[in-house]
C-alpha cells in the first residue's frame, strides 16, 4: 500500500478540501444544477457520484477507502509499476475506471474492452520491455491519449487550462514515486 499511499496524497491535494458551487453539477446529487441536493465536493468525492455520502462530513479516511475502492483497484493501477500506477489512478478518479483502462490499453497497443485482465497486463509489460522507450515511452502515450480525449469533450475550451496544468504538473509528480 505504499504506491497507493504516495499517489494518493498526490492526488488529494489535487482534488482539494470542500466546495460547494451552486454552479457545478457535480455538487449536485441529481447530477444537474438545480436537481437534487447540492452537497458540495470534498477530496474529490462528488455528490453526483456518492449521492448517499454526507460529502461535507466526509473524513480523509473515509475518502482514502472510497478511493483504494473505486478508482486505484478498479482501474488496475494496483498491477502498475509507478509512475504508469499514478497516471491511470489519476485518470480514473478524473474519468472513471473504464476510461483510465481504454486508454491504457490503446497506448499499449491492445484492443479496447475496458478490462483490466491479462491481456491489458502482458500488453503493459511488453511495451514497458521494449528497448526504444519502454516505461516512459509507454507513460508519454498514455498522457498523449488522455490529451486527446480531454480535447474532444464539450467543455474542453472552458476548462482545458486546468486540465492541462493538472496533466503536466501530474507528469512531473510521477517522477516522485515509487
Amino acid at each position: 500500500m505504499q504506491l497507493f499511499d504516495a499517489c494518493f496524497a498526490l492526488l488529494v491535494g489535487h482534488e482539494g478540501d470542500f466546495q460547494d458551487d451552486p454552479k457545478d453539477p457535480g455538487n449536485w446529487t441529481g447530477g444537474a444544477c438545480g436537481k437534487g441536493e447540492c452537497r458540495g465536493t470534498r477530496f474529490g468525492i462528488s455528490a453526483r457520484s456518492y449521492p448517499d455520502v454526507d460529502v461535507a462530513g466526509l473524513s480523509l479516511d473515509d475518502a482514502r477507502a472510497i478511493y483504494i475502492r473505486d478508482f486505484w483497484r478498479a482501474s488496475g493501477a494496483d498491477r502498475l509499476p509507478p509512475p504508469l500506477a499514478l497516471l491511470a489512478f489519476d485518470l480514473a478518479v478524473n474519468s472513471g475506471p473504464g476510461r483510465a483502462i481504454r486508454l491504457l490499453q490503446r497506448a499499449a497497443e491492445v484492443p479496447e474492452d475496458g478490462a483490466f485482465g491479462p491481456q491489458t497486463l502482458g500488453a503493459v509489460t511488453r511495451a514497458i520491455l521494449k528497448p526504444d522507450g519502454g516505461l516512459d515511452a509507454l507513460c508519454a502515450e498514455y498522457l498523449a491519449q488522455r490529451a486527446l480525449f480531454m480535447a474532444s469533450l464539450d467543455n474542453w475550451d472552458h476548462c482545458k487550462k486546468g486540465w492541462l496544468r493538472r496533466l503536466f504538473t501530474l507528469s512531473y509528480q510521477s517522477t516522485e514515486i515509487g
